[in-house]
Order: C-alpha cells, then sequence, then structure tokens
C-alpha cells in the first residue's frame, strides 16, 4: 500500500511538471515584446486623451501647468492595478505575457520582487514626470546656475538614451530584455502559458497571389489589344455586308448617325466606306490608332474626307 501510494505522487508530480513546464523553455518572440511596448504606449495616450476630454468645457490651458503631475498619477494608477498586482503589463496581458525575476537561480518561474515593481515605477514613471518638468523649468530661466543644471540635465539624458540604443541593438540580437530599464532590474518577459502551436495555412494566400498575378498579366496585356478593331472584325464577320451605295448622296441618305457616338454626325466626314462619322470621333481615333478600321464594316482608313452634300435637318425630319 505504501508503494501504491508513493507512486501515485510520483504520477501526480510528473503530470503537474508536464502540464506546468517552466516558463523560461518558451521563448518570447522579440515582436511579441514589441508589440506590447506598442499597446502599452496607445494606452497611455487613450487613457491621457480621454482624461483631458474632461476638462473640455474649462479654460484652455487650465492642465497645462500641472500637467506632467497629471500623468504620472495616471501612469501611476496603472501600475499599481497591472504590473504591481498581476506582474505584467496591459500590452503583455494581451499577449500572454508576463515578468520573471531573472535573478532568480532557479529555472521555475519567480515572479518580480517589490522592490524591483517599486523600481521599475521609479525608473519608468518618475523618470519621465522628471524629463517633462524639468524641462518646464529650463524652459524660461536664463541665469547661471540653471544653464549648468540644465547642462547636466541634457548629458544625463544623453547618455540614457544611448544606454537604451546599445540595449535594444543587443535585444535584437538576443531577444532579452527589448529596454534599459528591464535589462537593470532583471525584468525578462515570458509566457503566462505555453504558448499554442501555430499553424499556417498557405491556401488563402496562394489563392491572392494567382489572382494578383492574373490582374497583372491583364493590365499588361489589354493595352495591347486594340478593343475597336476587334469589335468591328467581329461585327463584320456576323453582320452580312451590302452593296456599297454610289457617290455622296447615297451616303447622305443613309447616314443618319454617326458609326461611332451613334448621334447625328457633326462636320460628317467619311473613310471610303458607306458610313458617316464626326470630324472628330474619326480624326481622334484615327490620331489614337493608324490601323484604325470603319467598327462597322472594317474598311480601313485611307484618308478621312468631309462629306461634300451637307445633311440638312429638314432632310432628317423628312426621314
Amino acid at each position: 500500500m505504501h508503494n501504491d501510494h508513493a507512486d501515485t505522487e510520483t504520477c501526480r508530480e510528473d503530470m503537474a511538471s508536464k502540464e506546468e513546464p517552466p516558463t523560461s523553455t518558451h521563448r518570447v518572440l522579440r515582436i511579441s515584446q514589441l508589440d506590447a511596448l506598442e499597446l502599452d504606449k496607445a494606452l497611455e495616450q487613450l487613457v491621457w486623451s480621454q482624461f483631458s476630454q474632461c476638462f473640455h468645457g474649462f479654460k484652455p490651458g487650465l492642465l497645462a501647468s500641472f500637467e506632467p503631475e497629471l500623468k504620472a498619477l495616471l501612469w501611476l494608477f496603472l501600475w499599481r492595478f497591472t504590473l504591481y498586482s498581476r506582474n505584467a503589463t496591459v500590452g503583455q496581458s494581451v499577449l500572454n505575457i508576463q515578468y520573471k525575476n531573472d535573478f532568480s537561480p532557479t529555472l521555475r518561474y519567480q515572479p518580480p520582487s517589490q522592490s524591483q515593481k517599486l523600481w521599475f515605477a521609479v525608473c519608468t514613471i518618475g523618470g519621465k514626470w522628471l524629463e517633462e518638468r524639468c524641462y518646464d523649468v529650463f524652459r524660461n530661466r536664463h541665469l547661471a546656475a540653471f544653464g549648468k543644471a540644465k547642462q547636466c540635465v541634457n548629458v544625463a539624458v544623453g547618455l540614457w538614451k544611448l544606454g537604451e540604443l546599445l540595449n535594444f541593438l543587443v535585444f535584437l540580437q538576443r531577444g532579452k530584455f527589448a529596454t534599459l530599464t528591464e535589462r537593470l532590474l532583471g525584468l525578462r518577459s515570458v509566457f503566462c502559458r505555453p504558448p499554442p502551436v501555430r499553424e499556417v495555412g498557405f491556401e488563402y494566400m496562394n489563392r491572392e497571389l494567382l489572382w494578383h498575378g492574373f490582374a497583372e498579366f491583364l493590365i499588361f496585356l489589354l493595352p495591347l489589344i486594340n478593343v475597336q478593331k476587334l469589335k468591328a472584325r467581329l461585327s463584320s464577320w456576323c453582320v452580312p455586308l451590302t452593296g456599297h451605295p454610289d457617290g455622296d448622296s447615297a451616303l447622305a441618305a443613309s447616314g443618319q448617325q454617326c458609326a461611332l457616338c451613334g448621334e447625328w454626325p457633326t462636320m460628317p466626314h467619311t473613310i471610303g466606306c458607306e458610313h458617316i462619322f464626326c470630324y472628330y470621333c474619326v480624326k481622334s481615333s484615327f490620331l489614337f490608332d493608324m490601323y484604325f478600321t470603319c467598327p462597322k464594316c472594317g474598311t480601313e482608313v485611307h484618308e478621312v474626307q468631309p462629306l461634300k452634300s451637307g445633311l440638312e435637318m429638314s432632310e432628317v425630319n423628312a426621314l
């Protein structure tokens, strides 16, 4: 019985170890860490815009003098109910990520300590507040003492930005600690739960690539096709041609409409067949296509000539 109980406990421990593997074995993608930072920035902007709208009806510039302090209080409120209580920011929670104490010697998950969380708030929230407040203080000061202090602050900020740049280059290479604050405090991003297996299907992508390729081929091919000439050739095959009447009088009798636009021919012209065209219609078509043919009968254009016996409106009414 004792051996059976020991075997049962051993099996339970093995199952628990399988269900909860060490989170350090699941590396968080670089893009996921950067997305979490962008989501946090978007949330801060959204909260501040909603808060500033509460004072929309008040005197303009009411929040300008206290803007750094108000922002610090809002970020501190968010920090209290996100990182301090849940070990993850809002952006990390959306992406199934949380912070781990990387200074812990064990491989199993260890949440950040209280001191790490407090120092994180000091470095992020306090750093932003100090930078904005110092800019407002030194903006209208011209004394020598303030000038030296401003220079020292600018040097400190420049060194911090340089450190962030170097840290980002290391992050791109190794994939750990997206910000300098995370590296200094030992806050490493890990998955809250084992990441699901990503199943990628390429059917939709292949279909889109096929249609895009077909559309590009049509865009390349259509300008090479003379649609008007093809239409005229098809119409000449389908509709039997009648005898060509002789003389301009016959043209005037049959020319009730332009063979191109279908309206009453303006400045009627002919190209050598029995059909009548507007001058601008036939001239523009001939300039556009030197192999222009009549869309009705397929006669090639040799010369555009005006119709000598013009058509009068009275003749049209009589038809």
